[in-house]
């Protein structure tokens, strides 16, 4: 496959998207003329919360994890006098754009809604998102790693609790690896090497894929020590030609460039299919992805294994990638019960089934838990996973633990 001109751009594109999405986050960062918690927020308590989940109701709620169904059920069954009406509106983009319609339409919101980290902030800074902080959510705060839960206060209020995290490894299809006799890479010059080496003896298989998503790209810049975004107060500085950019772009154009990445997009049929016939044979990707792996790629049992992060000097770095909360809309008709709502998916019963369909939690309990730390997954061939997992999320660039989500602002890349 010849690497035509365009392609040979996508990775200049998708930094310039990275400046775009990043400038609106930036600005979030920057502070807001807007007081979310002020704008006519009905008031509450966590008493509200208990009894509004004992009188019962109606929800609807968007998602796209695929533990949604499980945990809608199994809330029923706690709570049998709340009925919750599940609505996949689409992944990321995809539902945002469809939730940005019915805010600005003034009806038609759910009255909860799964939401990245790094969207937060346009939603939660313009006042479309319930303060939880009157309800004794902020009491939570011990409960969950440092990165998420200042990944869900934005300007001056609390508007979710940290479902995951997305601390980024390397998964890759051990049954490709091992044909065509290829090492787990542990720097990226040997992962260059490594798709080298494949799409040589296959010219059909390629060792990723190249999305033009700008969520990867700041990640990646952050794991190599980049701070391309930063600003004094609402005022935003892009330098797409700091050191760590320039490490991370010095490795991604050798890829691209070479014509050694697929040209699939991220998350079409396309793309699932390919991760599993091993057509790409790896992802540098968040913690969470097991449970798309396993809910979408079936073809993949068996095949997939798990690994520290490739970085450039061989020793342990890595960086965030996605990660999400579940927020309640300022239009919810009974926003106590919808943050109880939230309590039980993200603090109490609705945990297990999450980490049950392979999701990566943010509760430091669990991340803890030996019965999570040593479980073996039958999907990555016995591997003990969360061991991985759990290191990645432990050890940041120079050994410390990641700063928060989303890693745009200045005080967060480090």
């Amino acid at each position: 496959m010849k690497t035509s001109h365009r392609h040979g751009l996508r990775r200049l594109v998708a930094v310039g998207a990275a400046v775009t999405a990043a400038s609106v986050l930036l600005a979030a960062c920057g502070g807001s003329d807007k007081t979310p918690t002020s704008s006519g927020q009905a008031q509450g308590s966590p008493d509200a919360v208990n009894a509004a989940l004992e009188k019962g109701g109606t929800l609807t709620y968007w998602s796209w994890t695929p533990s949604a169904e499980a945990q809608v059920k199994a809330f029923e069954q706690a709570y049998p006098n709340v009925k919750v009406n599940y609505v996949n509106a689409g992944t990321g983009n995809d539902q945002y754009t469809k939730l940005q319609n019915v805010i600005k339409a003034g009806s038609g919101a759910p009255d909860v809604a799964q939401i990245e980290y790094q969207a937060l902030p346009q939603f939660a800074l313009p006042g479309s998102l319930v303060d939880l902080r009157q309800y004794g959510f902020d009491t939570f705060q011990s409960a969950y790693t440092p990165s998420t839960w200042t990944a869900v206060n934005a300007g001056d209020g609390l508007f979710g609790l940290p479902q995951d995290s997305g601390p980024m490894a390397l998964f890759y299809n051990k049954e490709v690896f091992d044909k065509y006799a290829i090492a787990v890479p542990k720097t990226w010059d040997e992962y260059i090497a490594a798709a080298k080496k494949l799409h040589t003896a296959d010219p059909k298989k390629y060792l990723t894929n190249d999305t033009g998503d700008a969520g990867f790209a700041t990640s990646m810049i952050w794991q190599a020590g980049g701070k391309p975004f930063s600003t004094a107060g609402k005022n935003v500085t892009v330098n797409l030609e700091d050191a760590g950019t320039q490490k991370w772009t010095g490795v991604w154009n050798q890829l691209v460039t070479g014509g050694l990445v697929a040209n699939i997009p991220g998350w079409s049929d396309e793309w699932f299919k390919a991760l599993g016939d091993g057509t790409i044979a790896s992802l540098a990707i968040g913690a969470w992805m097991p449970g798309v792996l396993e809910s979408s790629v079936k073809a993949g049992a068996g095949k997939w294994q798990v690994a520290p992060l490739p970085t450039y000097d061989g020793q342990p770095a890595t960086a965030e990638n996605g990660g999400s909360t579940e927020s309640v809309l300022k239009q919810s008709a009974n926003p106590a019960l919808a943050a109880g709502f939230v309590r039980w998916l993200n603090h109490d019963g609705g945990v297990k089934p999450f980490l049950a369909s392979g999701g990566f939690p943010s509760t430091t309990a669990d991340l803890a838990d030996p019965a999570f730390l040593d479980k073996k997954s039958a999907y990555f061939g016995g591997q003990q996973i969360n061991q991985v997992l759990t290191g990645a999320g432990r050890f940041g660039r120079q050994g410390l633990e990641l700063p928060a989500v989303p890693a745009l602002c200045e005080q967060h890349l480090r």
